[in-house]
């Protein structure tokens, strides 16, 4: 059950901490998955090169990938474009720097949606899965970052949230050619954060710990696969209980 075996599979944002493990996984259960990305430290044969803010970008590896493999069973965009001032707060966030997050991440999502699921049309079958967050369900709470530096971005909550949507609206939209887009919501992942915030968090999350990659790649594993082809239109979380409080 659940398999993804031979299944065509593109993850952008593939070299970061949840793509990799994602890839990997992938991978070992059979499908042939493509990494796109904009940088790669160990390049395969099947990782690309792509920016997903760049339109022929994204459009000559859909093309690439098509006239190889004929097809693309599954999409996950995962890539996680941000600025350098990405951690500042809100009261340091000049209005460009809101412009520009909003542009890269919210709006690239849009551009590779756009491009593969116009191809997922032409097949008559395809699952495009779109990574949220919880905060773009929910406030964040801002007394786990107590005794940190750290902070959520603003315009993170204003993308993840918008992403959701996006993703009901094109699951009404190419639903009537069997194109299934779904969201996925994880809430905070470990990587190696402060001691005291990891505390903070666990202390106000039901399952009293932070996700990890496996958590994600579980829900990953399950939508892209033909046994979920009546699921579109949803948004998986998996947060470990945090917004069912």
């Amino acid at each position: 059950m659940f398999s993804i075996k031979d299944k065509v599979i593109v993850v952008t944002g593939s070299n970061g901490l949840l793509g990799n493990n994602i890839t990997k996984v992938l991978r070992d259960e059979g499908a042939i998955v493509i990494g796109a990305d904009i940088r790669f430290e160990n390049k395969t044969e099947n990782d690309y090169l792509m920016d997903i803010t760049d339109e022929k970008s994204v459009t000559e590896v859909v093309k690439t990938i098509v006239e190889k493999y004929h097809k693309i069973n599954g999409w996950l965009n995962n890539a996680y474009p941000r600025t350098k001032d990405w951690g500042n707060k809100l009261e340091d966030v000049p209005l460009e720097s809101w412009r520009s997050n909003i542009d890269m991440h919210l709006n690239g999502y849009f551009l590779c949606c756009k491009i593969v699921l116009a191809q997922m049309k032409i097949q008559g079958y395809g699952s495009l899965i779109n990574m949220s967050s919880i905060y773009g369900v929910v406030g964040p709470d801002f007394t786990v970052y107590d005794g940190t530096a750290m902070t959520t971005p603003v315009a993170y909550s204003a993308i993840k949230g918008g992403l959701i949507n996006l993703s009901r609206y094109l699951a009404a939209y190419y639903g009537p050619y069997q194109v299934r887009v779904n969201c996925i919501s994880p809430g905070g992942i470990f990587d190696n954060q402060p001691k005291v915030f990891v505390d903070n968090y666990n202390k106000k999350v039901p399952m009293r710990r932070m996700g990890q990659s496996k958590d994600i790649t579980a829900a990953v594993v399950f939508l892209l696969a033909d046994e979920t082809n009546y699921i579109t239109g949803h948004n998986l979380i998996v947060d470990g209980g945090w917004t069912s409080i």
